[in-house]
């Protein structure tokens, strides 16, 4: 598995990122960082329409699944089986949005290791891991506009990373729709505490991150989390349309 995974996951991402550094003006590893999260970002905007719209539908459907469940309460079995119909009748699938989320993580954890491998090793390439078409550039130069070292932590950057993804979430919730829970109900609404507390433990966990590991990996989630904030924008425009 870890040979398919450097194969068609990591070697590819540290091979672009490597060229990246090579064809950038002054040789800046946090121009080429934000440059590579762009590409990356850009490929997985189907797979975030559809973790978007898995999420829509299923905030759709919640007065329904919320009245099937207190219908049949006190038999798990049928509730089971009528809440599988009735996803299928509504062509959903409440486990279609784990895909984009999981593939994201796994391109998370793919730049984390290019970045840790090349901080590790003397900010030196490992020349066993470039195509014959990439120029080895030798040392890299781990700073950013001249004044952020990418192979430490930085407050700042983490910070920015931490606010940028609170904004982000919450501009994610207020494009869900509002599901109101009956009044007689006596359960609270799950999901929507679960979105709360992801609006601030999000970011925490974001900034607890940030301050642990080298900016690199910082100012990559802030590319792309700002990156993800313009995609949501759009396409609300575009919606609204």
């Amino acid at each position: 598995m870890s040979a398919i995974f450097n194969s068609i996951i990591y070697q590819p991402l540290y091979n672009i990122l490597i060229f990246l550094y090579n064809v950038v003006p002054g040789k800046d590893f946090g121009i080429s960082i934000i440059l590579i999260t762009v590409l990356i970002r850009t490929i997985l905007v189907p797979l975030y329409k559809q973790q978007v719209d898995s999420q829509k539908k299923l905030q759709e459907l919640q007065p329904k699944i919320k009245a099937l469940q207190e219908r049949t309460k006190n038999d798990k079995e049928q509730q089971t089986k009528q809440l599988m119909e009735l996803y299928k009748e509504n062509k959903t699938n409440p486990f279609s949005g784990c895909l984009p989320l999981i593939v994201q993580l796994v391109f998370l954890i793919a730049i984390y290791q290019v970045l840790i491998n090349i901080s590790s090793n003397g900010l030196t390439i490992d020349s066993s891991q470039l195509y014959s078409f990439v120029e080895n550039p030798g040392k890299i130069n781990q700073l950013f506009i001249f004044l952020v070292d990418l192979t430490k932590p930085s407050i700042i950057i983490a910070a920015l990373a931490a606010i940028a993804q609170y904004f982000q979430t919450k501009m994610l919730m207020g494009q869900q729709p509002v599901v109101e829970t009956p009044k007689d109900s006596d359960k609270p609404d799950i999901a929507q505490m679960m979105n709360k507390q992801m609006l601030y433990l999000g970011p925490f966990l974001t900034l607890f991150i940030g301050i642990k590991f080298p900016a690199g990996l910082s100012l990559y989630w802030l590319a792309g989390t700002l990156f993800m904030l313009v995609q949501q924008i759009l396409m609300q425009k575009k919606s609204s349309r």
